[in-house]
């Protein structure tokens, strides 16, 4: 649950479990006498501790906010609003429909903070054998909680690797 990258609540109720076999464990060690089981179960508690905090309230109240003013965006003038955070592991979708790769980041200028590309993994499974190309962000619409370009997914690997 904490490695799925599921998002802020899913990663927070994770700590929740860990903190709850932490605390099992603390019990085991206070009855038993083993004091190296009840130290190592109050320390990884007091680091659960810290998990639940940081992503059940911590990101949990910022991803809210970030939904909020992407829902608040789409009723005003002017273009719709994303958050940046949510493109990782996007579907990009070549011009014929099919998923050419994933989204894993994009890259934005320092100055005037403009997205210049994005990031998108070709191929592989789980890391191994995955190419990481440049897709110009002007190649690139979001919608729909996918990335769209029209480009053919045969154009995919002549993308620029990067490195």
């Amino acid at each position: 649950m904490t490695a799925a990258i599921l998002g802020a609540r899913v990663t927070g109720w994770g700590f929740v479990v860990f903190t709850i076999g932490a605390v099992s464990w603390i019990v085991v060690g206070l009855t038993s006498g083993q004091q190296q089981l009840l130290y190592s179960n109050l320390f990884l508690g007091i680091v659960d501790l810290f998990g639940i905090w940081r992503w059940l309230g911590r990101r949990a109240r910022i991803s809210d906010a970030t939904r909020a003013e992407e829902r608040r965006s789409t009723k005003l003038s002017g273009e719709a609003l994303f958050s940046v955070a949510s493109l990782d592991g996007l579907p990009v979708r070549a011009a014929d429909g099919s998923v050419a790769g994933h989204a894993v980041d994009a890259l934005a200028g320092c100055g005037g903070g403009g997205i210049e590309y994005l990031v998108v993994r070709i191929g592989g499974f789980g890391g191994i054998a995955e190419t990481l190309h440049r897709l110009p962000w002007s190649n690139v619409s979001v919608r729909d909680g996918e990335v769209h370009t029209a480009r053919r997914p045969k154009e995919f690997q002549e993308l620029a690797v990067v490195v």
